[in-house]
């Protein structure tokens, strides 16, 4: 029986620019009125992308007719990306006004400079963020606008008119947890001003897709979809799954999922697609229990008959199950799975394709030119010019969506954290060249969601897990790999009840932080092996609330999805006290926290009574200074509750009190940590960025800085570095938290502040990333030493200098007022900071000097103590800090100290000789302009001669410093370098690392130097005898007096 629904309009008014403030969040907690350290004091800090470059998922993906570079990405968790050179690079255009899950991005063909943006996907796995609503750009993403929609949590498709980019539609599946009113199908007719509400069927479905008829705009089709999560369950499909027709612009709609055809009874989620070429020719990939599959209309919609019943199309249905018409041809039709599919002959049977990544879930095709495709997957979003031969690839994206994060001790230390639907990782927090690549990371032990554990005793042995209690031991030394599960029943496809140990998706691990043979995981229980995984000991009961109803299988009614996601009733957090042994710390998913002070004998249950039932522990932090202090963050929004859950106990959990005060109240909370250099300092992170507090949690305050609107899912301290892992933006880091240990609430009247520097390593490498090579690959660490310093107000007749000594010897000036480039200081007003490379001046390089295989750089400063002094208008600071030997050098401090030396000593050469040939080049410039002057004047024919012969000689002594004739890059294999470009090469070869000079290093350096400083005393000879003899002469001859630069 034919349905028709007619909608009355619901027109949502909103207003025209919402702040990035307003977008990211609602209401602010009202936080307590005490004076606290200003934000401005340490405004220079900065978020470092650390990388790795390796795309995490992408739900939606576009293109751009007739301009075959263009492509836009949505990222879940990172925002909106655009390539312009069809996938080689990829930079992110949303920054700065909102991010966070992106499902739908949209470009208007009538328009190409205005695109739509959805938030919040499609690929709602357990750990899915929503999106901000609707955001819209009329200048191809250089600026946004928010367009409203903000509680509609999940939009998997936008449409815009072909021919007027103000009438558009929005797809919105809504909140997943919990009942919602603010799901259907919207439709705006102002480019977003207002909207509609024309198609809607519960509070439980939501509209999944989306698409207009490519010949007759006024034809559209949906399809809606009954979906919830819970913290325990999946349930896809049920009443308000359908697929639905309009042929007034969705004024009506007739449900067509219930004609001739299609299959009957409960129904799930389903795809629909229109053949461009033939609109009659409709098709839909449907989930149904038992006639699930491909269906295919040639009327429209109006009978419909199955074409392909393909497991292979339709296997996990929720999470993929869309279908695309091929542009050009009506007989071929593509399906997204688990790789992607083609028919050539209308769906009936299907060619299996692999696109660099696994995991499809959106797809464009050109309309001109359907070899041009790109495709969005768990890897972010490939490029094809051939019709999928080959694409692009997704290693050029920083979109990894990071589970949780830990370091080794090595140096440069190195992060850990598992990345969804890929490998482990671990990569160096900074490498040795001027970014860190892929050659500074690799996978390590366990899988796409573990928690990771490194060995306190030996780096290089790693443990992981995966979802199904799976555990590795990973020996990076050897290449080895051993199994060591705590119970090796394989639970794929069963529910979590009647298993012996319930291990969830992400379950942790840990080492003891006093015995480090101690290793720790958790199931439902607490599980110790102290012979790396040979066997495990049990040390507690059940922890959980064991509660049977919520241990059931998962996915709803036609298709189950049992993978550990929802893996109920386990413990998904723990930490150990890091001043008593024995004293851990545990909580579950189901909200309980128990304390243990006997190492396991014996547990407490020590829930916080204030605290809502069925809280999800998220994160334990034990303290570093009170053993009975420690702190938990919870969540609860897979309940559909987005507020923050904050608590603190001081009584080893007797007691808590919920510090919440400041954070907003829709950013959820899912991981705090306390800095282990200053007491009361913390750091939170929540589902839309960072927040800190200096008060003990008493209060807190956005700590967003440069951090882009992302999911923050784990933070790690390390060295006085803050490490923080995103769902959707990789890995950053923040280089120096000592900044924050220096404040104090009287700064805040501070006239200006000089922060003690960081004590810094001498290593190679460091810098920033410029160019493609930034949207490649990761920032590395600052080379040399960083100083922060605070000014309150600034003028510009204001001198402020930064001076570096040693032992009261100036190494380093840089000022305000300084001509020198390289001298200049950059200051403002407020937070600054500055970045000394730590090397003395290096010798002059002369205006088009070839050089081959040589350096003029200046010697790197030799491990020691260190003073930084800053002036403000004759008005002094000074802090002193360290340089440290690289540990990984082979030189002790007295042989750097000789290289520092050598290399000096050959730069002061060097610039010696390079100023001598610009006082040549000055002088014979002069003489040629007197010979051209004066060559026809037989009076001065004598001094002309002269002229040209004192050219000449000077000249040769050019020549014989630099090779003159030298113009491009491999001049030098034509005409031989010569002395300046000889030595300096030494320097070169002794300046590659941390080594004294060799023995022939300081005998060529001598050999060459000797004669350098001939040629100079030739100079020095020329300018004492033959020039001022030349002066003479002109001067009797009262021609214009010939000046010598000095």
């Amino acid at each position: 029986m034919r349905k028709t629904f007619i909608l009355l309009s619901a027109v949502l008014s909103i207003a025209l620019s919402i702040s990035t403030d307003t977008v990211n969040a609602q209401r602010k907690r009202k936080a307590k009125k005490t004076e606290s350290i200003s934000s401005d004091l340490y405004g220079s800090l900065s978020y470092r992308l650390v990388g790795p470059f390796r795309g995490g998922r992408s739900a939606a993906v576009t293109g751009v007719p007739n301009k075959p570079n263009l492509y836009y990405m949505g990222a879940t968790g990172g925002g909106v990306w655009r390539t312009q050179d069809a996938g080689t690079t990829w930079e992110n255009i949303s920054d700065g006004y909102f991010g966070g899950s992106i499902g739908a991005v949209e470009v208007a063909q009538s328009d190409p400079n205005v695109i739509y943006v959805g938030g919040g996907e499609e690929t709602v796995r357990g750990n899915v963020s929503s999106g901000y609503g609707v955001f819209k750009s009329t200048d191809a993403g250089k600026t946004w606008e928010s367009k409203g929609l903000t509680n509609s949590r999940h939009i998997p498709r936008m449409r815009v008119h072909p021919k007027n980019e103000n009438i558009v539609y929005a797809a919105v599946l809504g909140n997943i947890y919990k009942e919602s009113t603010d799901r259907g199908v919207y439709k705006s007719t102002d480019g977003g001003d207002s909207w509609s509400k024309i198609l809607y069927t519960n509070d439980m479905a939501g509209a999944v897709d989306l698409i207009l008829d490519p010949n007759n705009p006024r034809i559209l089709y949906a399809a809606t979809w009954r979906i919830q999560r819970t913290p325990y369950s999946l349930s896809s499909g049920g009443e308000g799954s359908a697929l639905w027709k309009s042929e007034d612009e969705g004024a009506t709609w007739t449900e067509i999922s219930t004609n001739k055809g299609f299959p009957q009874g409960t129904l799930g989620k389903m795809g629909i697609t229109v053949s461009p070429v033939n609109s009659n020719r409709v098709w839909a990939i449907v989930e149904h229990k038992e006639k699930g599959g491909l269906y295919r209309s040639e009327d429209g919609g109006e009978t419909w008959a199955q074409v392909n019943s393909e497991r292979k199309l339709r296997q996990r249905a929720w999470y993929y199950t869309r279908v695309y018409a091929d542009t050009q041809d009506e007989n071929i039709v593509y399906v997204l799975n688990v790789r992607y599919h083609k028919s050539t002959d209308g769906g009936k049977t299907f060619q299996t394709y692999n696109a660099p990544h696994g995991d499809h879930h959106d797809l464009w095709i050109s309309p001109e030119n359907n070899h041009r495709m790109i495709i969005g997957d768990d890897g972010g979003a490939q490029v094809s010019n051939d019709q999928g031969e080959n694409w692009s690839t997704y290693g050029n994206q920083p979109t990894a969506q990071f589970y949780r994060v830990t370091t080794d001790n090595a140096f440069p230390y190195r992060i850990y954290a598992a990345q969804q639907d890929n490998s482990t990782v671990r990569i160096e927090h900074r490498s040795d060249g001027y970014a860190i690549t892929e050659d500074n990371w690799e996978p390590t032990a366990g899988g796409e969601s573990a928690h990771i554990a490194v060995d306190p005793k030996n780096n290089d042995i790693v443990y992981g897990g995966s979802y199904g209690g799976y555990l590795t031991r990973v020996n990076h030394q050897t290449k080895t790999q051993r199994a060591i599960n705590v119970w090796p029943d394989n639970p794929m496809g069963y529910g979590a009840e009647g298993m012996k140990y319930r291990f969830q998706w992400n379950f942790p691990i840990m080492f003891s932080k006093h015995d480090p043979n101690k290793l720790y995981t958790f199931s439902n229980h607490v599980h110790m092996s102290t012979n790396e995984g040979q066997s495990w000991e049990l040390l507690s009961d059940d922890l959980t609330r064991n509660d049977p109803t919520k241990l059931v299988s998962s996915g709803g009614p036609i298709t189950q999805d049992n993978t550990g996601v929802e893996y109920y009733c386990t413990i998904f957090a723990a930490g150990e006290s890091p001043l008593k042994e024995g004293l851990m710390w545990v909580g579950s998913d189901d909200g309980l926290i128990h304390l243990t002070q006997d190492g396991g004998k014996s547990w407490n249950n020590v829930t916080p009574a204030q605290m809502p039932e069925w809280n999800m522990i998220n994160s334990i932090e034990p303290s570093a200074y009170d053993e009975g202090t420690c702190y938990v963050a919870a969540t609860r929004y897979k309940m559909g509750d987005f507020k923050p859950y904050l608590y603190k106990t001081t009584d080893y959990g007797q007691t808590w009190t919920e510090i919440t005060n400041g954070i907003e109240d829709e950013h959820f909370t899912r991981v705090l940590r306390e800095d282990p250099n200053r007491k009361g300092l913390l750091y939170a992170g929540t589902e839309t960025g960072m927040y800190i507090s200096f008060d003990d949690g008493a209060n807190w305050r956005s700590f967003q800085l440069d951090l882009p609107i992302v999911p923050i899912t784990d933070l790690t301290i390390k060295d006085e570095n803050l490490i923080v892992a995103t769902q959707g933006r990789s890995l950053y880091i923040i280089d120096d938290l000592s900044v924050l240990h220096q404040l104090e609430v009287a700064d805040n009247k501070a006239d200006f502040k000089l922060f003690a520097p960081k004590d810094s390593y001498r290593t190679k490498g460091g810098g920033r990333s410029y160019g493609n090579t930034a949207l490649t690959a990761g920032a590395n660490h600052p080379s040399g030493v960083v100083t922060h310093f605070y000014i309150k107000d600034m003028d510009a007749k204001d001198e402020v200098s930064l001076t570096y000594t040693k032992a009261g010897d100036t190494l380093a000036h840089f000022s305000t007022k300084a001509k020198e480039r390289n001298k200049k200081l950059s200051v403002q007003k407020g937070a600054n900071t500055h970045n000394w490379n730590t090397r003395s001046d290096g010798a002059e390089r002369l205006q088009g000097m070839i050089l081959w295989a040589a350096s003029l750089g200046g010697a790197k400063a030799v491990p020691g103590d260190y003073t930084v002094h800053l002036n403000i208008n004759g008005t002094t600071q000074s802090q002193d800090f360290k340089i440290l030997p690289d540990p990984r050098a082979e030189a002790s401090v007295a042989q750097m100290q000789e290289q520092y030396d050598f290399i000096n000593g050959v730069n002061q050469t060097v610039d010696k000789a390079h100023q001598s040939i610009k006082k040549i080049r000055s002088i014979n410039s002069k003489l040629s302009a007197f010979v051209k002057q004066y060559g026809d004047d037989e009076n001065v024919s004598a001094l002309v001669e002269k002229a040209k012969a004192l050219k000449e000689s000077f000249s040769m002594v050019e020549k014989a410093l630099y090779q003159t004739q030298n113009r491009s890059g491999q001049d030098p294999l034509n005409f031989p370098i010569r002395l300046t470009n000889k030595l300096a090469h030494v320097n070169s070869l002794v300046g590659r690392d941390d080594f004294p000079p060799t023995a022939q290093d300081k005998v060529v350096a001598a050999e060459l130097t000797q004669k350098i400083n001939e040629q100079l005393e030739d100079f020095d000879a020329l300018i004492d005898q033959e020039m001022k003899e030349f002066n003479a002469e002109f001067n009797k001859l009262e021609l214009d007096y010939l000046a010598i630069e000095e």
